[in-house]
């Protein structure tokens, strides 16, 4: 099997894996904490990776989204377990590929802080001290490299100076780095123009510049050391031409459009939304989400056109979704 650096050079597409929490969900599993379900739940984690390989999926993703210190400590864990929960996810993820004997790749899942750190408040008092994001991080960065992961995802990061911190630190594994923010629906007043932003008030634009920039990194360029740029999960709740899908594929142009503006080599563009917006059926109380596989699955031809390369799902997407994604690339190119 060649390395993920290799496969990356190929022109033919990755189809990533779906949701994991909604997947947990879906079994029946509701934790404070979904990396919890790696020691808890361990069939059922294996489960979910081989159901996300078996539907088609190229790459998939380890169940340490919120495996970090500061994660754990909120769900009544020990800081100092966050090396072995994140060592059993990368466990789990490689007896679902050995069982399925297919040639699958696995990330190593990074997700953000819960809550602004001090780079973006401006202190400790509102936000979380930036030592203390740097040590949860690399924790969880570095273990996942010591356990044999392919390649890191830094996700759903609402803040772009987090994601360098995160970057700073994934460098020094010496593996590939994805980074992925997540976004939402924003209107320049004076232009008119539909500009994603995340919650903190970075576009794909500010990701650029901060990554760039040296500020978290001694002054380097992390650029240099990032081989995928993109975005996933989506939280858009009011407009559905921006969740999902179309979200994923305008998401895609303004990142496309973001480099060539400041003349950066264009990079493989990832993309994994979730399935739509979230929507309560009154009769049985349980959440869905409003985008069908079939739905979903019609847009990968624009996405592809767009530059999309790693595709996946995010929330609310299942292996169905997944299954459906795979059949629409290996259509797309014959």
């Amino acid at each position: 099997m060649e390395t993920f650096s290799e496969r990356l050079k190929e022109p033919k597409p990755i189809i990533f894996d779906g949701g994991f929490g909604s997947e947990l969900f879906a079994r029946g599993i509701e934790l404070t904490n979904s990396a919890l379900a790696n020691e808890l739940n361990p069939e059922a984690v294996v489960d979910i990776h081989a159901s996300y390989i078996e539907a088609g999926a190229d790459a998939i993703e380890t169940n340490t989204f919120v495996a970090s210190a500061l994660h754990l400590k909120m769900a009544g864990k020990d800081a100092s377990e966050a090396e072995k929960i994140t060592r059993l996810a990368v466990a789990h993820a490689k007896v679902a590929v050995e069982k399925t004997g297919k040639e699958v790749y696995i990330a190593g899942s990074i997700g953000p802080s819960p809550g602004a750190i001090e780079a973006d408040s401006g202190d400790t008092v509102f936000g979380i001290p930036n030592e203390v994001a740097r040590d949860a991080h690399e924790r969880v960065i570095n273990t996942l490299a010591e356990s044999g992961v392919d390649f890191l995802c830094i996700e759903t990061m609402f803040s772009a100076k987090e994601a360098a911190m995160a970057v700073d630190i994934a460098r020094k594994t010496g593996l590939p780095i994805a980074v992925n923010m997540t976004y939402k629906y924003t209107k320049d007043r004076k232009t008119g123009d539909i500009i994603y932003k995340t919650d903190w008030g970075f576009s794909a634009a500010d990701l650029l510049d901060v990554l760039s920039s040296g500020e978290l990194s001694n002054g380097d360029n992390l650029l240099n050391d990032v081989q995928i740029l993109g975005l996933n999960c989506g939280a858009e709740s009011k407009r559905s031409e921006h969740t999902g899908m179309p979200y994923a594929i305008n998401g895609t142009i303004q990142l496309r459009e973001a480099m060539a503006e400041k003349g950066i080599e264009p990079k493989r563009m990832m993309a994994y939304p979730n399935a739509g917006m979230p929507r309560l059926d009154r009769q049985t109380r349980e959440t869905y989400y409003s985008q069908t596989p079939e739905e979903m699955g019609a847009y990968i031809s624009d996405l592809l056109e767009v530059g999309g390369y790693l595709i996946g799902g995010c929330c609310g997407t299942t292996p169905k979704h997944i299954k459906a994604f795979r059949e629409a690339v290996d259509l797309h190119y014959g």
